[in-house]
């Protein structure tokens, strides 16, 4: 056994050689030290703002749904660790892969029906755009080969996913020039239950038109979008994208790697729209929180296109694609998610949310409260203080990671309305003070 550290030993270490998430190396402020987790709770080895353990208000980036060390899911990963925990994917195949491809494909839109299992959601955006790329380039219109967004999205921080993301004010603008220069819109009009408005489709409608002799694909977040803004939009333009790839020959790209496995209060946030991508990425809750792993789903006809082409495979194979460790309990994962009654849980999430955060509305400085199944949101009229922010919902005993100008929370389904109450509580403490 190695030799036990304190947790002063542990942080001045993390200080001298981890470099954390969207942070300088050193950090700047300590992180905080959790010995273990356990339901929605994480066990700090230290008190902070005397708190020993805090609600876990964001689902560790809104994957770990069904809580923390849940006995199905430990149970998956022990049995399949005593099988094989990893082998290659190349030229090999295993229960766990299979059975999690086929239950993919059962549950997501028709007609998605190949599945590729990729290592993080990032990975998995940059698997879909290959595919469109490749796609186009197998059919002999190497031209198709840009791609078309709205602004306000987020899809991760590898290459192409960058190039994607909102290139004004984002998390990416030091890459501008550098990124393939892509195609945007305007962000769609906020508003989930908004009619959708006439112009701004026609503007859609127009853009595909004009550039369809170049664009390969269209990629959107359906609904939501998460770490662009937080911000909700209308399912009606998910059905204008895809009326207009349609007309014009492209292929439509949804990213739920934020927004699949319910968070919206639908399985699939493309289920609002009633319609169906020709290639979707999913991610995060897949695992339920335990393992890395994603996927890229797509139709029949993107599969057999590529497979046409004087290179008839997809070029890609993460060295851990399909490992047995993370199918296996993705698989266990969304099993229980589906033999429960998630739906009505977050929809009882979604009240106590409307309910708890209804009174931020008042607050100096904020610009507005807006819930989406287990999303609650409040936006301020300025940055917020992150540490400020985090100080005051740690003494309400919740975990949250403000960002920009939005304070906002996507708690586990499992979250009793106690503790969604707390959560609101602690939401609001930190618009008050950050």
């Amino acid at each position: 056994m190695p030799e036990a550290l304190t947790p002063g030993e542990l942080l001045a270490l993390d200080r001298q050689h981890v470099w954390h998430p969207y942070g300088p190396m050193p950090g700047k402020a300590a992180p905080l030290l959790v010995e273990s987790a356990s339901g929605v709770r994480l066990r700090l080895a230290e008190p902070a703002e005397g708190q020993d353990e805090l609600v876990d208000g964001m689902s560790s980036w809104w994957s770990a749904v069904h809580g923390y060390n849940h006995p199905v899911l430990n149970d998956a990963a022990r049995g399949q660790l005593g099988r094989m925990s990893h082998v290659m994917f190349g030229g090999l195949t295993h229960e766990p892969a299979v059975r999690l491809a086929k239950r993919l494909v059962d549950i997501t839109p028709e007609p998605l029906e190949h599945v590729f299992l990729a290592d993080s959601g990032s990975v998995s955006v940059e698997v879909a755009v290959k595919m469109c790329l490749q796609y186009w380039r197998s059919l002999g219109k190497p031209r198709k080969q840009r791609l078309l967004t709205w602004r306000g999205g987020y899809h991760g921080d590898t290459w192409q996913p960058m190039s994607v993301c909102d290139p004004d004010g984002g998390m990416h603008e030091l890459w501008q020039g550098m990124l393939p220069r892509q195609i945007f819109a305007d962000t769609p009009p906020a508003g989930f239950d908004a009619a959708p408005d006439e112009t701004y489709a026609a503007q859609l409608h127009e853009l595909i038109a004009r550039h369809a002799d170049e664009l390969a694909a269209v990629i959107v977040e359906p609904v939501v979008q998460g770490a662009g803004g937080m911000a909700f939009h209308s399912p009606g333009y998910l059905r204008v994208l895809r009326e207009a790839c349609d007309a014009h020959d492209v292929l439509l790209v949804f990213d739920e790697i934020a927004t699949g496995f319910g968070r919206t209060g639908a399985l699939f946030a493309a289920e609002h729209a009633g319609v169906a991508p020709d290639v979707m990425c999913l991610g995060k809750a897949l695992t339920g929180g335990y393992l890395t792993l994603a996927a890229t789903l797509c139709t029949a006809a993107v599969a057999d296109g590529i497979s046409r082409g004087a290179l008839p495979v997809l070029a890609h194979g993460p060295t851990f694609m399909g490992n047995p460790l993370a199918a296996a309990v993705a698989d266990a994962s969304i099993e229980l998610l589906l033999s429960q009654d998630w739906a009505q849980d977050v929809k009882r999430i979604e009240a106590g949310l409307w309910d708890g955060l209804a009174p931020a509305r008042g607050f100096a400085g904020v610009r507005e409260v807006r819930v989406l199944g287990a999303i609650g949101v409040v936006q301020l009229d300025h940055e917020v203080d992150m540490a400020a922010a985090t100080r005051a919902a740690v003494r309400e005993g919740v975990w949250l990671r403000p960002f920009r100008d939005l304070i906002y929370t996507m708690p586990p389904y499992i979250t009793g309305d106690d503790d969604v109450a707390r959560i609101c509580a602690a939401v609001c403490a930190a618009a008050r003070e950050g």
